[in-house]
């Protein structure tokens, strides 16, 4: 019977190189002439910019401490993906560092068609500090007394900060911009050199209410959370939120605001999105 052996980075590395075409990295097909798929271990080396000596110690478990850069290195030879690099780095005793392939600002067309497919609940996108990067009509008009934040994109830090009616709007303020605190420090524990992340901390600072939430060190992700809104043209509005990760887009989350089925919430909702139409 098969057992997990101990040195599963060497395993994970020598089925990596076997799963990569020659012929992608420029290196011919070599039909003929070669005695083991993929890549040789001499290859990925050259690939990577680092020794064949120290890639063959790699692989075979003699070598335990490869740096974040030969990580980097031997993931790009072996055209990893994003979660295949995060294992690389997972396997070494590392944690991965950010990665986006694009921009984090951009929603991806199919994310947009899905939430609009959320017609009876309000549905958007959130960047890693908070700027709402896409909506569906019904968030669209739910967050339309934010429209004039005076920011583009909106953030919703900012929103809960500064604007003059996010306490009478959020019924319970005190513990959704906790939680958007809390929220905010843990991705920039992700992604700790993030200028947008940086930026808005550095500016939320003035502000004492901020200041004393972001330095009680607490980190906790976006969770179910349920919500209140006393919205100025339909009035209260109760909705359950679920929040989704990205993973195409790392940073990026996705929250669906839903009422319970039959309720005041609903009926308000579907009015609020309407009248928005």
């Amino acid at each position: 019977m098969q057992t997990l052996g101990s040195n599963t980075l060497g395993d994970f590395l020598r089925a990596s190189r076997n799963g990569v075409d020659p012929a992608t990295v420029g290196l011919g097909d070599g039909v003929g002439t070669r005695r083991v798929a993929g890549l040789r271990r001499e290859e990925v080396a050259v690939l990577a910019g680092v020794s064949a000596d120290y890639y063959a110690r790699l692989e075979q478990g003699r070598e335990r401490g490869p740096s974040s850069q030969v990580l980097d290195a031997i993931g790009r030879a072996l055209h990893l993906d994003f979660d295949a690099r995060g294992h690389l780095y997972r396997l070494a005793g590392l944690t991965p560092a950010p990665h986006v392939p694009g921009s984090r600002d951009l929603v991806d067309p199919a994310l947009l068609t899905l939430l609009d497919s959320f017609s009876t609940a309000a549905g958007y996108v959130l960047g890693p500090s908070f700027d709402i990067l896409a909506t569906n009509s019904t968030a669209n008009a739910l967050l339309e007394p934010f429209a004039n934040v005076g920011d583009e994109p909106v953030n919703m830090v900012r929103v809960l900060f500064t604007h003059a009616d996010a306490k009478s709007i959020f019924v319970e303020w005190e513990t959704v911009t906790r939680a958007t605190v809390h929220a905010l420090r843990l991705n920039l524990g992700y992604d700790p050199s993030s200028p947008a992340i940086r930026a808005l901390v550095d500016e939320m600072l003035a502000i004492d209410t901020f200041r004393a939430l972001w330095n009680d060190q607490t980190v906790a992700g976006l969770a179910r959370a349920y919500k209140v809104f006393v919205h100025p043209t339909v009035g209260r509005i109760e909705l359950t939120y679920q929040t989704f990760e990205i993973r195409d887009a790392p940073g990026q989350q996705l929250l669906v605001g839903t009422p319970a089925v039959g309720s005041a919430s609903a009926d308000a909702l579907a009015r609020l999105s309407s009248a928005g139409e």
